[in-house]
């Protein structure tokens, strides 16, 4: 590359670091990035334009393109904290804070994450970082495939946020490599000069070492993007940054709603919440429960921020809501299971549950806002259990008399939606809902619920719930237990009132292609069966066609398929995970072995080697000693070393005999003499040492490596402490 200003060059690696920028579109959108990427851009070149032009202002280019990019940062991205234009402490606020903070929070949200300042700025700022180094390494080094390095890096941060997948991913490293491509050929052009009666005339010459750089990368990197886009050996989505970052729960204390449901039903009347929609609702949820240690119903909720949106189901039917929300102290607020968006507040998620949560609890006030939501037209199909979803957690210390009532409760049904179906069945035909403002049951540990199963059989929603969530685990079927209020019929105002008396705790259960599907065995247990809405028709028509329990049979398996009990298919499930990892135990023990053992030998000879005086004497009658021991001499305590060469005699001749024996006379004179020992007689005995390998060497190659891989001689033999 020429020392004269080449504006190719400069607009390609530009172009590279613009490209690598607006890579994080899967995670803001491309309107979002494309203002501030190219603000970016353009400022960076304005100013190689500027200090080409004035030579003086050289020194200070990388200054001017950090303050310039980041005014154009402020008045395109921090337009409100500006006054007049002009940046305030807000903006150097916002620009801090998007520096430092942005990136986590973006990894913390939903994504398409919402292009707000603090959130998208890092993206911007990581560019203009990129540019300010790559400039510098292009007209300072004169090295073009250095000063991609920068681009390169945003890049593959972005792939690291969202990779890009099938032919996305193509487009995207085609766009990249085309300004790489150029910028590594501008590099390469050489000039050449030519004599004109006007004077000097200069012209660029492309030679075949400018062309291939170029076109070997971009074929390198359209091709890698190719491989990586349709050669998916896993068959799964890629890790992102996003798996290993949850956004943080209140700082508050969470209460669980599971504990509340006795409390509101002794007040039925009070007002919880109320809604418009233009779909009827099932179900409003707070929160999933999914652990259960025998006393407590925990919630593994993964958190996000919401962001510009959730994906919806494919062809689902949409529907929206308006809520009112003013008898909820806590956290949780009302959501649906299939959640698509949340207007007029900014809330955390957890998309798997489809729940939501303020990031601090109302202090009384009203809140209101805007649900959207897409519910699938649900296909039970075969009625098969998914047990990939999950759902197969801890029990506790199950009472060993609740065993048989899991077991008369599904009638020896394998786990399928029908033995799911059953298992409600059973609880509603043989269990009352308790009614009533006072002694209602409370509780859902071990205690309550035996009580519940085999004393009692009368309790809330929150026993019927967690006792089919228990029965249907120690089934096989995956279960887990929602917490939330009925849709109410209620009206005021035209907006449905949802009151204490429609709190509700039910059992959902995982179907292979539908999901999370809800159940109610207290419905038919109170008589108090509604219209079902949405995916709840589907659930419906499914409990209609559900034969009695004199008639049930086992479901009819594909021809050639054993028939499995749900303890089957539970062990089955803990086995798929038992082998391998016994398996990979195995290997990972074989390779430690073949790898650790040679390592460790060679780091203990180093260690002897590296003694002086009669230590290193000692050091190589040890070395030969382990070494003969590894290729099968015994060697017994107190043994000479000229009692050890007659039998190593015996092993490999007098190749290793004689140095032993000439080891034994210096060991002699070190012990011995009583004269200070020199590093010529330990120089002498590692000589010997290196004759006894030799001579080991001639060994047939099988024995040598199970004497390397020999791991009883690196113990110390007793009675002789190395240092």
């Amino acid at each position: 590359m020429s020392d004269r200003f080449d504006r190719i060059a400069v607009a390609a690696l530009l172009g590279a670091t613009g490209i690598a920028g607006l890579l994080f579109a899967p995670v803001f959108g491309w309107a979002a990035l494309l203002v501030p990427v190219l603000v970016v851009v353009l400022v960076a070149y304005g100013c190689a334009e500027l200090t080409a032009k004035f030579p003086k202002l050289t020194a200070y280019r990388p200054l001017l393109v950090a303050l310039l990019g980041l005014l154009g940062l402020i008045e395109t991205v921090l337009t409100s904290t500006t006054l007049a234009f002009l940046p305030t402490g807000a903006s150097v606020q916002g620009l801090a804070r998007g520096l430092t903070e942005g990136w986590r929070l973006t990894l913390q949200s939903t994504w398409p994450a919402r292009p707000i300042p603090e959130q998208l700025l890092f993206v911007p700022l990581s560019v203009l970082l990129a540019v300010v180094l790559g400039l510098e390494l292009l007209l300072r080094l004169k090295k073009p495939l250095v000063a991609l390095v920068p681009s390169l890096a945003v890049a593959c941060l972005a792939q690291a946020y969202q990779a890009l997948t099938g032919g996305f991913a193509v487009v995207a490293a085609l766009a990249y490599a085309l300004p790489a491509g150029l910028l590594l050929w501008s590099g390469r052009r050489v000039r050449s000069v030519g004599r004109a009666p006007g004077g000097p005339r200069f012209s660029w010459r492309v030679t075949g070492s400018a062309v291939w750089p170029a076109l070997s990368t971009v074929v390198a990197l359209v091709a890698g993007a190719a491989a990586f886009a349709w050669l998916d050996p896993v068959g799964r989505d890629p890790m992102t940054l996003k798996d290993t970052q949850a956004a943080p729960p209140p700082r508050s204390r969470v209460g669980n709603p599971l504990d509340e449901i006795a409390q509101r039903l002794i007040r039925p009347g009070e007002e919880v919440f109320r809604y418009r929609g233009d779909t009827p609702v099932d179900q409003w949820r707070l929160i999933v429960l999914n652990g259960f240690d025998g006393s407590n119903w925990l919630s593994d909720s993964r958190l996000r921020r919401l962001g510009a949106g959730l994906d919806g189901a494919p062809g689902g039917v949409g529907g929206t809501a308006e809520l009112k929300v003013r008898g909820l102290s806590g956290p949780w607020l009302p959501s649906h299971q299939d959640l698509t968006g949340v207007d007029g507040l900014t809330p955390l998620v957890d998309q798997a549950a489809g729940t939501l949560m303020t990031e601090s609890p109302s202090t009384g006030q009203e809140r209101n806002y805007r649900l959207s939501w897409s519910s699938p037209e649900v296909d039970l199909g075969s009625g098969e259990i998914d047990p990939r979803a999950g759902g197969l957690g801890g029990l506790g210390a199950v009472p060993p008399d609740v065993e048989n009532v899991a077991k008369d409760a599904v009638r020896g049904l394998r786990p399928t939606f029908q033995s799911a179906l059953q298992l409600e069945r059973f609880l509603s035909t043989n269990y009352q809902v308790a009614t009533g403002t006072e002694e209602l049951p409370t509780g859902h540990g071990w205690p309550q619920l035996r009580h519940f199963l085999l004393e009692s059989k009368r309790g809330t929603s929150e026993q019927f719930a967690a006792a089919y969530v228990v029965l249907a685990r120690m089934s096989g079927i995956p279960a887990r237990l929602v917490v939330g209020f009925r849709g109410s019929a209620e009206t005021d105002g035209g907006m449905h009132v949802v009151r204490n008396r429609d709190v509700l705790a039910w059992p959902e259960v995982a179907v292979d292609g539908a999901g999370w599907v809800a159940l109610d065995p207290t419905a038919a247990a109170g008589k108090a069966e509604r219209n079902q809405a949405g995916p709840g028709k589907a659930v419906a028509r499914a409990r209609a066609q559900l034969p009695a329990e004199q008639q049930l049979r086992p479901p009819q398996l594909p021809p050639g398929t054993p028939a499995e009990t749900g303890e089957d298919q539970s062990a089955e499930a803990g086995m798929s995970w038992w082998w391998p990892s016994l398996v990979a135990a195995i290997v990972l023990f074989g390779l430690l072995w073949l790898a650790g053992v040679p390592a460790a030998k060679v780091v203990r000879a180093r260690r002897r080697r590296r003694r002086s005086g009669a230590e290193g004497v000692l050091g190589a009658w040890d070395e030969i000693r382990d070494r003969l021991r590894a290729h099968g001499v015994p060697f017994r305590i107190g043994m000479t070393p000229r009692d050890l060469a007659e039998s190593a005699g015996s092993l490999a001749g007098e190749g290793i005999r004689e140095p032993v024996a000439r080891l034994a006379k210096v060991l002699d004179v070190t012990l011995w003499s009583g004269v200070p020992v020199g590093d010529g007689s330990v120089r002498r005995a590692w000589q010997e040492v290196g004759e006894v390998r030799r001579g080991l060497a001639t060994r047939p190659f099988a024995a040598r490596v199970l004497a390397a891989l020999e791991p009883r001689t690196l113990v110390p033999i007793k009675g002789r402490k190395e240092g």
